[in-house]
């Protein structure tokens, strides 16, 4: 993906930019702007350098809470031994807006984006206005998370290679000005089998490729006989879990159709990698040990530290 004008052979004339805005960014009143303001992200393209803040990023990693996307930055910069400048310390750069929490290591970003798909289509919106302010060159996004798993058991990582929607489409439903608007939920399968191929025997745990379900809550959107209200029968759950199943199903959650899709009409390489933190043909609890959650949880970080190394050239001790 070529976010920044310059970089996607285009002359200066307004016209010529406004075609290149359309085809990466997708919003031509960007250019008529005097200021753009990234609300939620605190950073605003007259308050803040962010060519020289963000220019140099190349992997722009997105998860559920503030607490994981800090550990998250706080491994990656023990894993490819990075230091960051002196007298400096990790902070989240983002904090003052008070909504999402940003960490930077070298040139890789990791944000949290709450929960559901609203959340993180307000990110992603910001995160790719980013990118483009910033003139980054084809930065990879990638979402880590858990997942319930399907047919697959507690610990697996799950990395998906297509995004179906609660009408089992490949699409996601934007509802704009009164309109539903479906687009494509895509991901780079390419990217996908990269990641693949670089589980290792030596893991103690299984990583598999399919197809991710994006439900729009929890609980009855996920078919659970736990929530506070339920009007079918296990029968009726066990059904229906089985015919995802058929369909290549391997995991649900609640983020991937927005990712998918925004990621995909922006033309960025994206993948989705998650640990199952349960089987959902098994129950619908969560059982497990903090402990044993937190250690699943790693469990995409390690696959998705591997990747970076290899695509920053690092041969350390870290990045196994």
């Amino acid at each position: 993906m070529v976010l920044a004008s310059e970089s996607c052979g285009c002359m200066s004339t307004a016209q010529q930019s406004s075609q290149c805005i359309t085809n990466f960014i997708r919003n031509p009143h960007i250019l008529a702007m005097e200021e753009d303001y990234l609300y939620h992200l605190g950073l605003g393209t007259k308050t803040h350098d962010l060519p020289a803040m963000f220019g140099d990023v190349k992997f722009v990693i997105v998860g559920g809470t503030p607490k994981r996307m800090e550990s998250l930055a706080k491994y990656f910069m023990h894993e490819m031994k990075a230091k960051l400048p002196i007298g400096t310390q990790l902070s989240d750069i983002t904090g003052a807006a008070e909504r999402y929490s940003m960490y930077k290591v070298g040139p890789i970003i990791c944000v949290n984006h709450g929960m559901g798909n609203p959340s993180i289509s307000i990110l992603l919106h910001e995160l790719i206005k980013l990118m483009y302010h910033a003139k980054c060159k084809n930065p990879v996004f990638i979402r880590l998370g858990t997942c319930g798993g399907l047919g697959v058991p507690g610990g697996t990582v799950v990395i998906s290679d297509g995004v179906l929607n609660d009408k089992l489409n490949a699409e996601h439903e934007f509802k704009i000005l009164g309109n539903i608007v479906a687009r494509p939920t895509k991901l780079d399968v390419n990217l996908a089998q990269e990641l693949k191929s670089l589980a290792n025997l030596s893991d103690d745990y299984q990583t598999v490729v399919g197809k991710t379900y994006c439900a729009d809550d929890f609980y009855e959107g996920q078919g659970r006989l736990d929530g506070a209200f339920c009007d079918y029968k296990e029968a009726d759950k066990m059904k229906w879990l089985n015919m995802l199943r058929q369909k290549g199903v391997v995991n649900i959650e609640m983020e991937s159709s927005m990712f998918a899709a925004l990621t995909n009409q922006a033309g960025v390489r994206a993948a989705i990698i998650c640990a199952a933190i349960l089987n959902r043909l098994d129950g619908d609890q969560i059982s497990e040990s903090k402990e044993t959650l937190t250690e699943w949880q790693e469990r995409p970080a390690k696959l998705l530290a591997r990747y970076i190394c290899r695509q920053l050239n690092v041969r350390d001790e870290g990045c196994k």
